[in-house]
């Protein structure tokens, strides 16, 4: 972050939490407010973490009583006031977490729900190395549908994938520069960013680091992302399958963990890994089908999930194979690592990376043993557990899966149960070619 923000100098400022969908739900306060975050002057109910996608309230959620919504209290983040450099006025928006009236963590709040994962490694005295690669696409959204973005040089709309295109960068390099200076301003740790195989596809790697900061930065690189676009007069999306028949966004997510002498608990010295590395990696293959939601919360993400589209959908792993939705990488054997493959990136960063983690400890918890790892084409294999095929049942085996009850509070559960089968029902009355217009911007 390029200098520490003083609240006080500003006009106003934001705070914001993440609700379920990953949408930052909050407020504008003026700078009086600013001596006033850490003794809980700021307050939201409870069940604005618990909407759905346009923002509505849940019907008959558990966080509506009779006498109405109960408040909860926001507090700042460790992540602290960060510029918001898409806008045209200096502000700056305060990172918050939701807690209850008596100061206990709130359950339903997606980063305490990270954090009470987190807590496991650490009472194992591990910390977790984490690191996203997000994928995204640039569109005109000026009409009726979806459409290429123009090439800022030529003023044509791009027609074809561009993989790995130096020039296609420099094309949008004005967009690039300005995402990097406000990601440098911003803390996150950006650091390549490549043509993908989508018409407009860009992916921006991050630079591995403890993993709530590792999801404090994915949440507020998509802010980063949308608001650095409009400023360039195009729209970016995280939708998973922006264009039907044209490459999906996803969001891989890499770790390792270290022990209290900061040694990685997965590395051996040689290529295969420890006993705790293929334990995770069983963990990880045991609770996919059931975080189907987690990996793919929205209609649009099942898009994604079909034959021959290269996302990963099958609970398979193997060493540098790119076909298997848990992917061991090569390299120094202390930088030994687990890649999980599998998610869009429309997903919420806290509920992903707690997902995973949680599964990696389920499996080291009890000890489990993955199969042989894949060495060919894994989309060829027959037989595999695989994903769920539809979004209404990834609901249900969310829902009923004890393996996800060891991972996420009950309350976070029905709440996040609650919400997609609402979304369910009222996409079912929305045309699926217009989805989109739901989904551009919000996930």
């Amino acid at each position: 972050m390029d200098k520490a923000i003083d609240l006080s100098a500003l006009q106003t400022f934001r705070v914001a939490a993440c609700d379920l969908n990953g949408q930052m739900r909050g407020k504008i306060l003026p700078a009086s407010y600013a001596e006033k975050l850490e003794k809980g002057a700021v307050r939201i109910p409870l069940s604005a973490l618990n909407l759905d996608i346009w923002g509505s309230d849940i019907e008959n959620s558990p966080l509506v009583f009779e006498t109405g919504d109960a408040d909860g209290i926001l507090r700042p983040t460790d992540q602290g006031p960060v510029p918001m450099p898409w806008l045209n006025r200096e502000t700056a928006l305060v990172p918050m977490v939701l807690h209850t009236e008596d100061g206990a963590a709130f359950a339903g709040d997606p980063r305490h729900a990270l954090a009470r994962v987190l807590q496991g490694y650490a009472a194992r005295g591990w910390q977790v190395q984490a690191a996203t690669e997000m994928e995204f696409t640039l569109v005109d959204d000026s009409g009726e549908t979806l459409c290429p973005p123009r090439s800022p040089i030529t003023g044509r709309p791009l027609d074809s994938e561009d993989i790995l295109s130096v020039a296609q960068l420099e094309a949008f390099a004005p967009f690039f520069d300005d995402l990097y200076d406000g990601a440098r301003a911003m803390g996150i740790p950006a650091e390549t960013a490549i043509c993908e195989a989508g018409v407009g596809q860009f992916e921006v790697t991050m630079k591995h680091g403890p993993a709530m900061q590792a999801a404090d930065n994915a949440w507020l690189f998509k802010t980063l992302v949308r608001g650095v676009a409009r400023k360039h007069g195009m729209a970016a999306t995280f939708m998973a399958k922006p264009y039907a028949q044209d490459a999906g966004n996803g969001m891989h997510m890499h770790f390792s963990v270290l022990d209290a002498d900061g040694k990685n608990i997965f590395d051996n010295g040689g290529p295969e890994g420890t006993a705790l590395l293929h334990q995770a990696i069983a963990g990880c293959l045991a609770t996919m089908p059931a975080s189907s939601l987690i990996f793919a919360p929205h209609a649009n993400s099942y898009a994604r999930l079909v034959e021959g589209a290269h996302a990963p959908t099958a609970a398979a792993w193997g060493y540098e194979n790119r076909t298997v939705a848990i992917r061991v990488p090569g390299g120094p054997t202390v930088a030994r690592r687990i890649e999980h493959r599998t998610a869009g990136g429309d997903i919420n960063p806290y509920l992903l990376i707690s997902a995973v983690l949680g599964s990696a400890m389920i499996g080291i918890d009890d000890a489990l043993s993955p199969p042989a790892p894949i060495t060919g084409n894994a989309y060829e294999e027959k037989g595999l557990p695989s994903l769920a095929s539809d979004w209404a049942s990834a609901v249900d085996l969310f829902e009923q899966s004890p393996l996800i009850a060891r991972i996420f509070d009950p309350l976070l559960i029905d709440c996040l149960v609650r919400c997609k089968r609402q979304e369910i029902e009222k996409f079912d009355h929305i045309s699926d070619e217009t989805h989109w217009r739901t989904l551009l911007e919000r996930v």
